[in-house]
């Protein structure tokens, strides 16, 4: 049955706790954290066994009872003063035995699932007089993993700067970052995996457009808003905020909770529940901010949706998708045991926050009913195989080119003898071979405060700084490492394929290997036969190109990322501007005369990332509506043509693209689009509840089209507005209105899904007997020349991926 939440003096009660091991929190009157008992202190005397008896109640929450958390603390951090023999009984029931100090422990965590409105624990020790535990009961939420794997070491805390306080010690070895006493001094222990007292706070939203913490319970604000939610009941704009720490990241689910003049709860959620996604690229091993607010989703809490919110669900912490699908998972558990089956979850993010919404619809069906994917792309892994061409070319572009006399690509060249900056014109042409948006006027985020000039490419502007932060073992933007020993750190190798470990393995050397491949790839392949660049440009850029080095090659970055690096002072010299490396062509596999060696991809990482579910193969049985605002022109990495790649995928997989919306906007169109698919959505899916038997299309608003909105206001709205992208139709109203742009993979070849790892290979002679180069006339000197670059062959992308298990 579900339930409808309704807020209790009970709960509003609460007083926060301040804890010796746990630390404190910003006080309020209405709000405070779930901690039932304690700290209590049991000492063990002479004689006779020493004997305690506790009474506490449970919170009465949503019909059932909060289930918390024992914890016991042996001694103390030096290892003094610990029990080698105690038992424990909760309510009768025997929790904690003699054998669970046997061998030594310093600290136990005990769930209690099954608590009373009143509960009794007894406690008996044995044993050496002196001896003591600490005791105190609290609710945290579940740890995992549950199919993810080993957890990951080491892991930073967040919960003090997420106002969740001091995180919970768990150990007295010096394993995880150090707790100091809340209120006395000196060292409680330490925190491997960064647990938290859930709590619950409330907010009210303001007629200024704030959520404010709410003081006083009953009495409302003088500037407290009202809203109208999508069941057509208009309620005091009041807001419940649960936090805490579910699967090691701190999760937050907020929903309206409002309350009359005169105190009495009013219903106000809709059964409905709105799953926030967020994007970002980080390589693991943090827990992730969660500012208190920040579950606070307007567009959600004022059409009455319940939020809920992980930090694990934020592509700026980790870029493990199974480990992300499982935090998902286990948050909606959460969710579904304290307040009740949701109606239907639909879910809403942008960028990384989209990439989760796709593939966890692949991945784990029934987790959400509806997604709404912002700038999206189809996923991380494939993502990688274009954007690990761009310092390549750029490096090719700013040094190389004009080295040779070649100015045609224009914008910003380096000498790397003397540093000096030039500025050469138009870097426009880089589109050519990158495919990706280039301009004049956007400023160059390195080149232009050294020369004043403008002129740049989504290459730069947008992935500048991906090369390492994905690629080299030696660079990390993780802050906080400095709570952990060298060693611990340096044990890390700082990659992408190894923050997945768990997923792709190790080698021989203990790193992961990679997907990343370029072997015969033709850089500027289409460029070449449309008779954009000669044949000259041709040969150079895929003579030169050459690839990125295996990790255990890699050395510390230069400037600027010397800046950045986190642990720059443990394996590299002081930053140092005349180091100046912008490119990362230190762990490139370039070479300044003949031929630089192309990369070879692992085939076993690529089958690794296809069967863990990290490459989204277009299976999707449930409504989408992908959404973004088109800033392509602004170089920004979120270009449309991603949204046109995930439709492709859908198309090969489900052979048709039924369920899958498409609405691009113009930045300065001033529509709410994200709105706008919310309320769509919502009316999508409560046509498939009150119509199960028929399909997800079936079910389809008549109003569900492809859209796209213009600068001046205008909207086309219909199933054929994006002809000409996917099929060869005369373009649609909105191909006209928007250009899409490409990759390298695609100038190379490729096709619009971007989902080959690694190529097949031809003969060289093969592929100018099949007319790859059109009407280019290849001579015999020529033909030696493309042997010589690709000497196991180029790129056929019409067998598909070679990477890609043959079952799958």
């Amino acid at each position: 049955m579900k339930r409808k939440f309704v807020p209790t003096l009970l709960l509003a009660a609460l007083t926060v706790v301040a804890s010796l091991m746990l630390g404190g929190f910003a006080k309020s009157s209405i709000a405070g954290e779930f901690t039932l008992l304690g700290p209590v202190k049991c000492e063990r005397t002479a004689g006779k066994p020493d004997q305690y008896t506790f009474r506490f109640s449970s919170l009465d929450e949503q019909q059932g009872f909060i289930p918390a958390t024992l914890f016991i603390w042996n001694g103390d951090v030096d290892m003094r003063g610990q029990v080698g023999s105690a038992t424990i009984w909760v309510n009768g029931k025997k929790v904690v035995t003699p054998n669970h100090f046997k061998p030594h422990v310093d600290v136990l965590q005990v769930p209690l699932k099954n608590l009373s409105s009143e509960n009794t624990m007894k406690v008996e020790l044995r044993g050496r007089p002196g001896t003591y535990l600490k005791l105190q009961v609290s609710e945290t939420g579940e740890m995992g993993p549950i199919f993810s794997g080993p957890r990951q070491y080491p892991f930073v805390c967040r919960t003090e700067s997420s106002d969740l306080g001091k995180p919970i010690v768990d150990n007295y070895q010096g394993d995880g970052i150090p707790v100091d006493c809340y209120i006395t001094e000196g060292l409680a222990g330490y925190s491997k995996d960064c647990s938290a007292v859930t709590r619950v706070d409330y907010f009210y939203r303001s007629t200024g457009g704030s959520f404010e913490p709410l003081e006083r319970f009953a009495e409302h604000p003088a500037d407290l808003d009202y809203t109208t939610t999508n069941d057509d009941i208009t309620v005091p704009y009041i807001v419940r905020l649960e936090r805490g720490t579910i699967n090691r990241f701190i999760y937050g689910i907020a929903m309206l909770s409002p309350w009359d003049q005169d105190g009495n709860a009013m219903e106000a959620w809709n059964n409905k529940l709105f799953y926030q996604f967020s994007g970002g690229v980080a390589i693991g091993h943090d827990q992730g901010r969660l500012r208190s607010r920040e579950p606070l989703s307007h567009e959600a809490l004022s059409r009455g949706y319940a939020v809920a919110f992980s930090t694990g669900n934020r592509t700026g912490v980790h870029y493990n998708l199974e480990l992300a699908g499982e935090t998902a998972m286990m948050v909606k558990d959460h969710f579904v045991r304290r307040y009740g089956e949701p109606e239907f979850t639909l879910s809403i993010g942008g960028s990384g926050g989209a990439i989760q919404q796709y593939v966890f619809a692949q991945n784990h069906p029934g987790l959400l009913d509806g997604i709404i994917p912002q700038r999206s792309y189809s996923d991380m892994i494939t993502q990688t195989i274009y954007v690990g061409d761009c310092m390549l070319m750029e490096f090719y572009f700013d040094v190389i080119a004009p080295a040779q006399g070649d100015l045609t690509f224009g914008g910003h060249a380096v000498n790397p003898e003397t540093g000096e900056i030039t500025h050469l014109g138009s870097p426009e042409n880089r589109t050519l071979l990158e495919g990706m948006s280039a301009s004049d006027t956007e400023p160059h985020p390195i080149y232009t405060q050294a020369t004043g000039a403008s002129g740049s490419t989504e290459c730069v502007n947008g992935w500048l700084g991906l090369t390492p932060m994905v690629m080299n073992p030696l660079f990390t933007t993780v802050g906080g490492l400095e709570q952990f020993t060298d060693d611990v750190v340096l044990d890390v190798n700082w990659t992408h394929w190894d923050d997945l470990k768990n997923i792709y393995g190790t080698d021989a050397r203990g790193y992961a290997p990679s997907t990343w491949d370029n072997v015969g790839v033709q850089y500027g392949l289409q460029a070449l036969v449309e008779g954009n660049i000669t044949l000259k440009q041709f040969l150079s850029i895929n003579a030169m190109i050459g690839g990125w080095k295996k990790p255990y090659e890699m050395v510390p970055e230069g400037f600027p990322f010397s800046l950045s690096n986190q642990i720059q002072h443990l394996v590299g010299p002081e930053p140092d501007p005349g180091d100046f490396d912008p490119w990362s062509i230190r762990n490139a596999t370039f070479k300044p005369f003949g031929i630089a060696p192309r990369t070879k991809g692992d085939i076993d990482a690529m089958h690794a990332a296809y069967l863990s579910g990290h490459v989204y193969i277009g299976e999707l049985n449930i409504p989408a509506i992908d959404i973004r605002d088109y800033l392509d022109p602004v170089l920004d990495m979120h270009h449309a043509q991603q949204s046109f790649a995930t439709r492709q995928r859908i198309i090969d997989f489900m052979e048709n693209a039924d369920n899958h919306l498409i609405w691009i906007t113009d930045p300065e169109a001033g529509v709410d689009i994200n709105g706008m698919a919310i309320d769509m959505m919502d009316e999508w899916l409560s046509n498939i509840q009150a119509n199960p038997d028929q399909s997800v299309h079936e079910n389809k608003p008549s109003e569900a089209l492809d859209k796209c909105f213009l600068e001046d206001g205008t909207m086309y709205s219909a199933n054929g507005v994006w002809a000409g992208i996917l099929d060869d139709d005369e373009p649609g109203d909105c191909t006209e209105a928007f250009h899409m742009y490409s990759t390298s993979r695609i100038i190379a070849g490729g096709d619009i899904k971007g989902d080959i790892f690694k190529c097949h290979l031809m003969p060289v002679a093969e592929a100018i007997e099949q007319g790859f180069y059109g009407s280019i006339e290849i001579d015999y000197e020529d033909r030696l020349q493309l042997e010589a670059i690709f000497p196991d062959g180029v790129c056929d992308y019409s067998q598909g991926d070679a990477g890609r298990p043959g079952w799958y």
